[in-house]
């Protein structure tokens, strides 16, 4: 019995981390958000949040999620892999 009651004890751990892990995948619209939001995409730390921020300001929204590749120093590989999280609308 206290082999059973260690083992649901790490499987309610494993789950509690990896749902934290996971919560903060929620959809960022990039015509809307500020830094911050922008700075919780894989690959986009702060200056490159401030960098999208500046480029929506300076040339209007983006019509597309894959437009983002147009400021400086993201790429369409950063584009692709947050592709679930982006929208424009």
């Amino acid at each position: 019995m206290k082999h059973s009651s260690f083992f649901a004890t790490l499987v309610l751990l494993f789950s509690l981390a990896t749902g934290f892990a996971h919560a903060d995948q929620s959809i960022i619209n990039i015509n809307s958000a500020d830094a911050t939001a922008l700075a919780s995409l894989d690959g986009i730390g702060n200056s490159k949040a401030e960098a999208i921020v500046a480029y929506r300001e300076a040339n209007g929204p983006f019509a597309t999620p894959q437009d983002l590749s147009n400021v400086k120093g993201i790429g369409a590989r950063t584009v692709e892999k947050n592709a679930e999280r982006l929208t424009v609308k």
